[in-house]
């Protein structure tokens, strides 16, 4: 069956006359009435009988007729749809590690919208460790870490944050504008753990063993329930960078770590091989952060 026998079939119907129809269609009147005798061959059922006055309807024509125009309806409409529906979109798989500025992210998917509005992003929430894994099996496109991931991956480093600690409310420490680590020594400190930041947890626990500070670690998974954790586990602080101390515990006073200094990056990687649109993206969350996160 043809959408244009489907076309002249609505025409015989509406002028009741085979003739008549053929003058409104302009074609000849043995070419409407073969296509005519195929679409009731293909139907296996009569869809006309004549009459004095031209042609009438039979019940199953009757029933054709609206199912007919709503067919023909769709098919005009077919062009306009697939215009307005702008170029196909691709799927872009990307990581998120704990504690990206939510911010940033925002500036990121407000850039990515305007300069690549073909790309289709895709957030997976997911620990540094997860992600390489996840990267190295074909199941992200990009990932954002917080450690810088062995080859094969394309790798550039993003921006760092200043890492602190999220004093709990009336502890002494929380009247300080700062922390040095050695004031760290006997407080209970709860901080992610290592699968989470692997970096991090090294850095932080190596200087604190060079200076023989020896805080008392409650090392915990938790990417939303930082607060349910610290009261658990009864904390006095907790090791976080700024942008996710003032979203996890907004009651709690951040104060940057000193002496020394830390700080959390954020790398970018990608597989070596990638789509064109994952290389676009990659080269506007770069410009993004060329700037800094906000915090």
């Amino acid at each position: 069956m043809e959408l244009r026998q489907l076309r002249y079939f609505v025409a015989i119907f509406e002028h009741r006359s085979v003739s008549r129809a053929a003058e409104h269609l302009r074609i000849s009147q043995p070419a409407l009435s073969r296509q005519l005798h195929q679409l009731e061959r293909y139907l296996n059922t009569p869809l006309f009988e004549r009459v004095p006055t031209g042609v009438s309807p039979t019940p199953a024509a009757v029933a054709l007729h609206e199912h007919a125009r709503l067919l023909l309806q769709l098919a005009e409409a077919a062009g306009d749809v697939a215009r307005s529906a702008g170029p196909a979109k691709e799927v872009v798989r990307v990581g998120l590690p704990p504690g990206v500025p939510t911010a940033w992210l925002n500036q990121v998917l407000d850039a990515l919208r305007s300069h690549v509005p073909r790309a289709a992003i895709q957030f997976t929430d997911a620990s540094s460790t997860d992600q390489v894994r996840l990267l190295r099996e074909g199941l992200l496109d990009i990932a954002l870490v917080h450690q810088r991931p062995a080859t094969p991956s394309t790798t550039r480093l993003l921006y760092e944050q200043p890492a602190g600690i999220a004093v709990r409310p009336g502890h002494p420490l929380a009247r300080r504008r700062r922390c040095r680590l050695a004031e760290l020594d006997g407080l209970r400190i709860l901080a992610h753990s290592r699968d989470q930041t692997t970096a991090e947890h090294d850095r932080v626990l190596t200087a604190a063993e060079a200076l023989d500070v020896r805080p008392d670690w409650v090392f915990a998974w938790f990417i939303e329930n930082a607060l349910a954790c610290a009261t658990a586990s009864d904390a006095d602080a907790a090791l976080l960078t700024r942008s996710s101390a003032q979203r996890l515990l907004p009651a709690w006073r951040w104060l940057p770590l000193i002496d020394p200094g830390f700080a959390l990056p954020t790398w970018l990687a990608r597989q070596p091989q990638a789509r064109a649109i994952v290389e676009r993206v990659v080269e506007v969350v770069t410009e993004i952060a060329a700037v800094g996160p906000t915090v």
